[in-house]
């Protein structure tokens, strides 16, 4: 979803900033639900408040709840056929394409100092091997970011 979010909301309409939307999808990586519905929530609360974000998450939401149910009335009847499956493990490597550009476009915007590149490091480790949840490896995130800015505003600098 992140480029498609990205084109619609950064190239296209120019609602959002691209910082921001870094933002978005890092807090919607902590919180329940879908990137995209966490992402409209905000955007809609930025433009028009509780109203906004309200129908923008129904609006991210009811089209995929429509064909949710079409297809969920329909797949029994194909899930078995050997082309369905083959259509399946076609689009799962197709899916892993996209996340991995997803990688690299969020990469050359947030990895810029060494210090960025310790935090990715740990932050892999502790995915990886299951060491810590998701939400704790971004709260220790976040709060070595903060760390880091205000050891570098200590010294004279500005920790960026």
């Amino acid at each position: 979803m992140f480029p498609v979010i990205k084109r619609e909301l950064i190239d296209n309409r120019g609602w959002i900033t691209e910082d921001e939307l870094m933002d978005y999808y890092a807090i919607g990586q902590c919180t329940p639900g879908v990137i995209a519905v966490n992402v409209a929530t905000f955007v809609g609360k930025k433009f028009k408040g509780f109203w906004g974000s309200l129908f923008s998450t129904l609006g991210v939401i009811f089209p995929s709840i429509v064909i949710i149910l079409i297809i969920a009335g329909f797949i029994k009847n194909f899930a078995n056929l050997w082309y369905v499956q083959s259509a399946f493990s076609g689009i799962r490597v197709v899916v892993i394409v996209l996340i991995l550009n997803t990688i690299i476009s969020m990469w050359k915007k947030s990895i810029k100092k060494p210090f960025d590149y310790i935090i990715f490091l740990l932050a892999l480790v502790f995915s990886y091997f299951d060491i810590l949840s998701s939400v704790l490896i971004v709260l220790i995130g976040g709060i070595s970011g903060i760390m880091y800015t205000i050891s570098g505003n200590k010294n004279g600098g500005e920790g960026k």
